[in-house]
């Protein structure tokens, strides 16, 4: 199934209090990338949503941004290191007595001290949390897919259409391919008889070069091959892994072919149709950069 790299998707779940978000934007990538941005208390999961995306998409870079709401209580706890706290107190008295200073030194002063009050946060179990953050990531992922799935049909439907116009132009030249060879030997014969003053012609000599042209500007296997990949590209779209290298590959085989029968081609006729040709086959390339 043909699928875009471009989508967006968003997934929510709750659990204890906490609201875990997850947004997920897709855009082109040679191959699959996935740049999580996350609270750093949560980084730990990091690799377990980079494994879950990348199960579910091939190809693409995919921005991802986790963030956490609590709502519960609070996940910080206040820690008071007594000793430390006495020990200064004590410092503080003896430094008193030996400048001979009035005064004892308060609780706010001692309180902002290095060391005595820490705020710290209490560990939490991420296994735990997994599965919360894992639901939010499958809804974000799945959006996105689903917007993908749709596009890629938009993009399948617009490759067909410059399909079936390749394959007219293509019919056109195949049909206009057998005529170049007689009319350039017309050509060549009345040439010959505007400058013919009693010289006699060798047939042979003129049959040799009837038989080069014909040879140099022979395009039937170039036209063979533009169907087998008209085929091989129509027989693509319906397999369900990711087909974008495939259908990269084959459309610069497109070109490749075509370039030869311009080279080829002594025929304004022909040339013309390759040009047409030739504008269809980049405008699928352009859209076959996007198919996963």
């Amino acid at each position: 199934m043909i699928k875009s790299m471009t989508g967006y998707g968003r997934g929510e779940s709750e659990f204890n209090g906490k609201t875990f978000t997850v947004e997920i934007r897709s855009v082109n990538h040679r191959f699959c990338e996935v740049v999580i941005r996350m609270p750093k208390y949560y980084t730990a999961l990091e690799e377990r949503v980079r494994k879950h995306i990348q199960g579910c998409v091939s190809r693409g870079r995919l921005d991802v941004f986790v963030n956490v709401n609590d709502h519960g209580r609070s996940n910080k706890a206040i820690q008071v290191d007594k000793d430390l706290a006495i020990a200064y107190y004590n410092a503080l008295e003896e430094l008193r007595e030996t400048i001979g200073i009035s005064g004892k030194p308060g609780i706010i002063d001692i309180a902002r001290l290095p060391d005595v009050i820490l705020l710290e946060e209490t560990q939490e179990d991420l296994d735990q949390l997994w599965p919360v953050l894992e639901q939010a990531v499958s809804e974000a992922v799945g959006h996105v897919v689903e917007m993908r799935t749709a596009e890629g049909i938009r993009l399948k439907e617009d490759i067909l259409k410059r399909l079936d116009r390749l394959v007219e132009y293509t019919e056109a030249v195949s049909e206009r391919a057998p005529l170049v060879t007689a009319e350039y030997r017309d050509k060549l014969a009345a040439r010959l008889k505007e400058l013919d003053s009693g010289i006699e012609i060798d047939e042979n000599r003129l049959a040799a070069e009837l038989a080069f042209f014909a040879d140099k500007s022979n395009i039937s296997e170039e036209l063979v091959r533009l169907r087998s990949h008209f085929q091989e590209l129509r027989s693509t779209f319906p397999l369900e892994e990711a087909v974008g290298r495939k259908l990269d590959f084959l459309v610069q085989e497109l070109n490749r072919e075509y370039n030869t029968i311009g080279s080829k081609s002594n025929d304004v006729n022909i040339s013309s149709m390759v040009i047409k040709a030739k504008s269809e086959v980049e405008k699928i390339r352009e859209q076959v950069q996007n198919i996963e």
